[in-house]
């Protein structure tokens, strides 16, 4: 087994999706520690320049199968060239985003070669792992770490006896960062063959609409977020007009989207998006395990909470006791007091 491998998705500029950005910063970091290369693949059309934009990120092969019948992205075109290529190159790791894509491929792909897969995941490092039952020690295997039974507990699951270590990722939960802006690396073609003709005729696709994403606050660097605690859509209006206020964006907890309080692309946490702003405000929430997944490694966290032992607190920088309806209306006034 060799290599660590990224799958690298492309989004609808044909450029290199951010959550495989991260996943190139985390790879690189993986594979430094192994002694190893970086690799990514990459799968479309067009896309030289995608794969180059990879050498900052640390990427030392970008495996590039271009071909029209990989793009735009296809189930089972995509499985049959990607499945060949892990293969041949026989990686020890690879990662997907845990994107609508990766939720696809990577299951299919762990289900041909019969190999683990752990979805999810909210960290991965590499670490040794000691079989008391059967006596055995294994170094450096990956340590897949994610939230299990309904977000009560963090799980690291292992997977050492089968090769490749295979895990998704939730957007978010790695940083993008440069690895190093002048890093060389090299593309090697990878020929698509024709075994994907049959699958390429399985779905045809005729048309394409999309609609662009009015909502996105995955960037932002300041979050007003209400919780249920909120009491009401109409409640969360004052949300809205302090996060204008302030130059930031609203966010929300699942129980405030499922009560209809707020868009459900505002949602933060285990299973809406993840969010590291600079300042993220939380407004009326208690702070469960699955909104906390989301949003913990904001730079800083301001708890606006009626309840002194809500959990939110315990990862709180600022923690005010007092009603949202009462404590925001002052904050306003401080700001706007302070811009005179």
């Amino acid at each position: 087994m060799n290599n660590v491998l990224v799958y690298c998705e492309l989004s609808e500029k044909n450029t290199i999706a951010d959550i495989s950005l991260e996943l190139c910063t985390k790879g690189r970091q993986l594979a430094t520690r192994l002694g190893c290369k970086l690799q990514a693949a990459l799968l479309g059309a067009d896309i030289k320049a995608a794969a180059e934009s990879l050498y900052p990120f640390g990427v030392d092969e970008v495996l590039m199968a271009e071909d029209r019948r990989l793009s735009p992205y296809r189930t089972m075109p995509h499985f049959e060239v990607l499945s060949r290529l892990i293969e041949a190159q026989k990686p020890q790791i690879v990662l997907f985003g845990a994107s609508s894509v990766g939720r696809d491929l990577a299951p299919r792909i762990a289900s041909y070669l019969r190999c683990g897969l752990t979805a999810d995941c909210t960290s991965l490092e590499i670490g040794n792992h000691e079989d008391v039952k059967n006596g055995k020690t294994y170094e450096n295997i990956l340590m897949q770490i994610r939230p299990a039974f309904g977000g009560n507990i963090i799980a690291t699951i292992v997977c050492p006896e089968t090769r490749p270590q295979m895990a998704t990722v939730r957007e978010g939960v790695m940083k993008k960062e440069i690895f190093d802006a002048n890093y060389k690396g090299i593309i090697t073609p990878v020929s698509v063959g024709d075994y994907i003709d049959k699958a390429d005729k399985a779905v045809e696709i005729l048309s394409r609409e999309i609609e662009e994403q009015k909502i996105d606050i995955k960037g932002a660097q300041v979050i007003v977020a209400g919780g249920y605690g909120m009491g009401s859509k109409e409640n969360f209006q004052i949300l809205h007009d302090f996060a204008h206020l302030i130059g930031g964006s609203v966010g929300a907890t699942r129980a405030a989207v499922d009560a209809g309080f707020c868009e459900g692309e505002r949602q933060i946490g285990q299973t809406g998006v993840t969010v590291r702003p600079k300042l993220y405000i939380a407004c009326g929430i208690s702070g469960a395990v699955q909104h906390r997944a989301g949003m913990e490694q904001s730079a800083k966290i301001i708890s606006i909470n009626t309840d002194p032992d809500a959990p939110i607190n315990a990862i709180a920088d600022y923690t005010i006791i007092g009603d949202v309806m009462t404590v925001i209306p002052q904050f306003m006034a401080a700001y706007k007091n302070n811009l005179k």
